[in-house]
């Protein structure tokens, strides 16, 4: 096993597991706000326009999180330095 081979290894297994914690994280957080958006929903009626301008800012912000996670498991798959595709 070559050096450029157990690079190439890490680079995917590291890929894999950014994407993984990336999904998971983004996946928790945004039903989470989407839960308090309801609740405070059912609480308040008349804030809706308000609450729901908030949620989906909130949301906005967790998902590109997510989404920067997908730009570093693209890097590492096909823009990595270390690794040629000669392996």
């Amino acid at each position: 096993m070559t050096a450029q081979s157990i690079l190439a290894l890490g680079s995917i297994l590291t890929a894999g597991f950014t994407m993984a914690v990336g999904a998971v994280g983004a996946a928790l957080g945004e039903s989470r706000i989407g839960a308090a958006g309801m609740d405070a929903l059912a609480r308040q009626p008349d804030e809706a326009g308000a609450i729901t301008r908030n949620q989906f800012v909130a949301l906005a912000m967790v998902e590109s999180t997510a989404i920067f996670c997908l730009v570093i498991s693209l890097v590492l798959l096909f823009a990595n330095p270390y690794v040629s595709g000669g392996g």
